[in-house]
């Protein structure tokens, strides 16, 4: 099975802050104990590290790094995707759904998956099964 990783779902787990920490964490470790594969963009992981330094330091983009990088399947956006995922971006028409948000769209509906491990709603509104 794989789930499409997004950047919410990292910082939440990362983030003790965070008001999703504790969900995060536990669907983290469930999605680590039942050896799902774990699938982002480079689109998402450049954000993600991005996001990471501004609210957390060097420190915790080494952990994303050493500690998360390695058990993900990044797959890298093609033009073609790129580009579809910018004809969505500017079809949708919303200032709150992110370029990033519409690659991973774009990229779930060709790798045929349906869950996402995040805590943004735009997912769902896009009809994909939001974890946890």
């Amino acid at each position: 099975m794989s789930v499409y990783l997004d950047t919410s779902a990292v910082l939440a787990v990362l983030n003790p802050n965070d008001k999703f920490h504790l969900s995060a964490r536990e669907q983290w470790q469930t999605l680590l104990e039942s050896a799902t594969l774990l699938v982002c963009s480079n689109y998402v992981l450049l954000e993600t590290l991005a996001l990471v330094q501004r609210r957390m330091g060097l420190d915790a983009v080494r952990t994303v790094i050493a500690d998360v990088v390695p058990i993900l399947q990044v797959e890298w956006v093609s033009p073609t995707e790129h580009w579809a995922a910018v004809q969505l971006w500017l079809s949708l028409n919303r200032r709150q759904v992110s370029l990033v948000d519409c690659v991973s769209f774009v990229q779930m509906r060709r790798l045929g998956i349906q869950e996402v491990f995040t805590f943004d709603p735009h997912f769902a509104e896009q009809g994909f099964t939001c974890l946890p």
